[in-house]
């Protein structure tokens, strides 16, 4: 009687400890490494090697085959920083396998036949759907996590955008990895620079795109910028707001490496 019963308790400890090992795993954050590693080796100075990429494709169908099977309810355990870093890692790895498919190509704008069609297509496979590049970043980045900074760190394969890191982003360092895309991005005096002379800030387009992203928690483009930008420009706009926008040229050409 008494082995019997030793026997059933052991039987459910067992279970219980099964069942806490489950929830643990499915709580972890999802690994990134694969995608860093690839983004170390393709990436440099914001410029991607997509022929060299085209050529080696495993990594980065594996890490794309990796995020498509991440369930609904393990995604939602996950912390908020945690699940954006995925998802920001998903949309630019998305977008490199895009350009890969169909390189050479001189802009992204140069897929499909309709304008737009690149970030239309349902090729974006996650946690049990298959959605468009478009519905990932305004229906889940843009709409349920209300951080403008995601806009530094979307890249869609174009040198008007900001760049593309050499590392995945990760929950744990994500805030810091915002930041600093954004001062990158405020610190490309083609993109966004402010004019002391005139008192005019030139922004990059990405602005007026989202520009109530940007307003919704600023008040402003330029108290939104400001912390952001190089420290002469800065100290040059002062305290005073009112100042005039221009926006400056979207370059939409391929954030392809030189070629040799």
């Amino acid at each position: 009687m008494i082995m019997t019963m030793t026997k059933t308790l052991l039987a459910i400890f067992a279970v219980l400890l099964n069942c806490a090992t489950l929830s643990a795993a499915e709580a972890s954050a999802p690994s990134h490494s694969r995608f860093d590693g690839l983004l170390k080796k393709y990436v440099k100075d914001a410029r991607v090697d997509y022929a060299a990429l085209k050529a080696h494709p495993e990594e980065l169908d594996g890490y794309l085959g990796e995020l498509a099977k991440i369930s609904p309810a393990a995604f939602g355990k996950l912390p908020k920083s945690d699940r954006l870093a995925c998802l920001l890692n998903l949309y630019n790895a998305a977008t490199l396998k895009m350009i890969t498919e169909h390189y050479p190509l001189k802009s992204i704008r140069s897929i499909g036949i309709l304008p737009g069609a690149a970030w239309r297509d349902l090729r974006v496979r996650f946690s049990g759907e298959i959605m468009s590049l478009e519905h990932l970043e305004n229906e889940i980045i843009r709409a349920e996590y209300r951080e403008p900074r995601i806009h530094f760190a979307l890249v869609c394969a174009a040198i008007g955008c900001p760049p593309l890191r050499s590392e995945a982003y990760a929950g744990a360092r994500l805030n810091r990895q915002l930041d600093e895309q954004a001062r990158q991005f405020m610190s490309e005096p083609a993109k966004n620079h402010f004019d002391a002379s005139t008192r005019t800030l030139h922004l990059s387009p990405i602005f007026k795109w989202y520009e109530a992203d940007f307003t919704g928690t600023a008040g402003s483009l330029a108290a939104y910028v400001k912390p952001f930008l190089p420290a002469v420009q800065r100290d040059a706009l002062g305290a005073s707001q009112k100042v005039a926008i221009k926006f400056t040229e979207y370059d939409w050409a391929l954030n392809d490496s030189p070629r040799r």
